[in-house]
C-alpha cells in the first residue's frame, strides 16, 4: 500500500482539531436524513446507541449499553462444590437448583481520528439458592461476584492507515474456536485478563502478540491477576495462505511459579483454579473451511503440541503432550428448516505413567469449554478420547433447536478424569484407576434457542449422562447414579 510519508506527522494536529470540533459540539437533536426507498436499514448500535445519537450527533463517538442475563439451573448427580462427597454422579451427591444473575454496563469513547479508543465495562453476577460453596465452611458461592471491573482498556492506532496496533488493559482474548483461549461467557463470572497486546494487520494477514496474567474474581475484593501465572502467545491467521479456508498458527506459552496455589486467600472460586509451578510452551495450527466456500460442506481440525516443564509433588517432570480436533458437517440448504449434521472427534493425551519423569497430560489452558465436549460440563480436554454426533435445525424463524451426543473414553486410565475446570477428580471416590475400564459414559444435549429481538433471546436446554464402566467401577461405593441438567436463560442487550 502507498502513503503519502508526510501524512502521519500531520495526523496528531488533525485529531487535536477534531477533539475540540467534538468538545464544542452543541448537544442539539440532529435528524437522520432520509432513507432512499428499498434501501437496507441502518444496523442497531444497541438500544441505549440508538437513542442517545438519534438525540444528538455528540453522542455518535460513544458507546453506551450494557446487558442482563437470568438462568436457573437444576442439577442432578453433578458434583456440589464445597460438600465433602457430593461428587459427580455420586449417589451421596444431592440435588442443586440455583438462579444465576448477571448485569454488565459498558461506556466507551471512539476518538474522531480513530486513532485511540477507550473502553471500561463494570460487571455484577449474582448466584442465589445455590449450594455450592468455593470453599468448604464459608459462604462463598462459586458463581457471584458483587459489583467489579471487568474491562478497562485503550486502544491505540488505525489500522486503516498504518497496520500496527495496541490494546492495554483488562481485556478478554478469544482465539479460534476458543479451545484453548476464550473469554468463557456461559460463565456467570467470564474470564479477562490484564494485558498488553499488539496486531499486525496486512490486506491478507494479521499477527497478534500478547501477554498478560488472567484475573481472578473474588467476592467483596476489588478482582486481580494472578502475578504468579503469566500467559503469552504469538498468533496468526490468513485467509488466502489456502484457497477456501482460514488458516491459523499459534505459539503460546504459559508461566507459572511455584507461589501460585497461596497467591490468594481465601481462594478463588473452582472456575479459576490456581496451578502449581509449570513452563509450558504450545504450538499449534487450526484450519476451518469459510462460509460457502464448499457449497452445504464445513469441515475444521486443530492440532497443538506442548513441551517444557511441569511441576509435580517436588518433581520437575518434561512436559510432552498433544491434542487434536477434527470435525465437518453438511447442510441441507434446499430443505426448509436447514437442517445440519456434523460429527468431530477430540482427543487429547494423558499421563502414562506417573513415575517416569515425564508428564503427558495436555494442559487445556483458558478454555470456552462449554460449546465442545458436553453442555453438562464434565469434561475437560485433557486425557480424553471423545466422539460427537450434532444434529440441528430451524423449524421456524429465529428459532434454532440441536441435538448432540458424545461418547468418552479416557486416554490412559492412569491419569484422572479431569474436570471441566482442569483440576483431576481425586476424592469422593475417583482417583488413579489404571484397572478401571476406560468408558466413561455418554451425554445427551437438548437445546433450543430462541432470538426475539436484536436486543434479546430465549433459551432452554436438558442434558442426561449415562455413566459408563469407569464411573460405576470408580464410585461402587457408595454407588453412582446417571446426572440430568435443565436450565432456562433469557438475555436482553441495551
Amino acid at each position: 500500500m502507498n502513503r503519502n510519508p508526510n501524512h502521519s506527522p500531520r495526523i496528531v494536529p488533525v485529531c487535536l482539531s477534531l477533539l475540540a470540533s467534538a468538545a464544542g459540539a452543541q448537544t442539539v437533536s440532529t435528524p437522520a436524513p432520509p432513507q432512499a426507498a428499498g434501501a437496507s436499514p441502518t444496523p442497531s448500535a444497541g438500544l441505549v446507541n440508538d437513542f442517545l445519537r438519534q438525540q444528538s450527533s455528540a453522542f455518535t463517538a460513544w458507546d453506551v449499553g450494557g446487558q442482563e442475563r437470568v438462568r436457573f439451573e437444576y442439577r442432578r448427580g453433578m458434583a456440589v462444590a464445597g460438600t465433602p462427597g457430593a461428587v459427580d454422579f455420586s449417589q451421596a451427591t444431592p440435588d442443586n437448583d440455583f438462579w444465576l444473575l448477571r448485569t454488565k454496563f459498558h461506556l466507551g469513547y471512539n476518538s474522531p481520528c480513530q486513532w485511540f479508543n477507550v473502553y471500561a465495562e463494570g460487571r455484577d453476577s449474582r448466584d442465589l439458592s445455590d449450594d455450592r460453596r468455593a470453599m468448604a465452611g464459608t459462604d462463598f458461592k462459586p458463581e457471584e461476584d458483587s459489583f467489579d471491573l471487568q474491562q478497562a482498556y485503550v486502544t491505540f492506532g488505525n489500522a486503516k492507515e498504518f497496520p500496527l496496533t495496541a490494546k492495554v488493559g483488562r481485556q478478554e482474548l478469544s482465539y479460534g474456536d476458543e479451545r484453548l483461549i476464550g473469554g468463557f461467557d456461559w460463565s456467570n463470572l467470564g474470564r479477562v485478563f490484564d494485558a498488553a497486546k499488539l496486531r499486525l494487520e496486512l490486506p491478507d494477514l494479521w499477527v497478534d502478540a500478547f501477554s498478560g496474567r488472567v484475573v481472578i474474581p473474588r467476592d467483596g475484593e476489588f478482582n486481580t491477576p494472578n502475578d504468579y501465572d503469566w500467559f503469552s502467545g504469538v498468533y496468526a491467521s490468513t485467509r488466502t495462505l489456502i484457497p477456501k479456508q482460514e488458516t491459523q498458527l499459534y505459539f503460546l506459552a504459559r508461566n507459572a511459579s511455584a507461589e501460585s496455589p497461596a497467591a490468594f486467600t481465601p481462594p478463588p472460586p473452582a472456575l479459576f483454579p490456581l496451578v502449581g509451578a509449570r513452563d509450558i510452551y504450545a504450538a499449534g495450527l487450526r484450519v476451518k473451511s469459510l462460509p460457502s466456500q464448499w457449497k452445504s460442506w464445513d469441515y475444521e481440525a486443530e492440532l497443538a503440541g506442548q513441551l517444557g516443564r511441569y511441576v509435580d509433588a517436588g518433581r520437575s517432570l518434561d512436559q510432552q503432550a498433544l491434542a487434536a480436533h477434527v470435525g465437518g458437517g453438511y447442510t441441507f440448504e434446499e430443505v426448509t428448516t436447514t437442517p445440519r449434521v456434523g460429527l468431530e472427534y477430540n482427543f487429547s493425551s494423558g499421563d502414562d505413567n506417573p513415575a517416569d519423569g515425564r508428564h503427558g497430560t495436555f494442559d487445556n489452558l483458558f478454555p470456552t469449554n462449554h460449546k465442545f465436549y458436553g453442555y453438562m460440563d464434565f469434561v475437560s480436554w485433557q486425557n480424553v478420547h471423545n466422539a460427537r454426533l450434532n444434529v440441528s435445525v430451524k423449524p421456524a424463524k429465529g428459532l434454532t433447536v440441536t441435538a448432540d451426543y458424545h461418547a468418552f473414553w479416557l486416554a490412559d486410565t492412569h491419569d484422572y478424569f479431569y474436570q471441566v475446570n482442569g483440576v483431576a477428580r481425586s476424592a469422593g471416590g475417583y482417583g488413579l484407576m489404571p484397572g478401571n475400564d476406560s468408558f466413561v459414559g455418554t451425554e445427551l444435549d437438548l437445546v433450543a434457542s430462541y432470538v426475539v429481538s436484536n436486543f434479546g433471546n430465549l433459551q432452554a436446554g436438558y442434558g442426561h449422562f449415562f455413566r459408563g464402566d469407569y464411573v460405576k467401577q470408580a464410585l461402587a461405593t457408595p454407588g453412582s447414579q446417571d446426572a440430568d441438567w435443565v436450565y432456562v436463560q433469557a438475555t436482553f442487550a441495551f
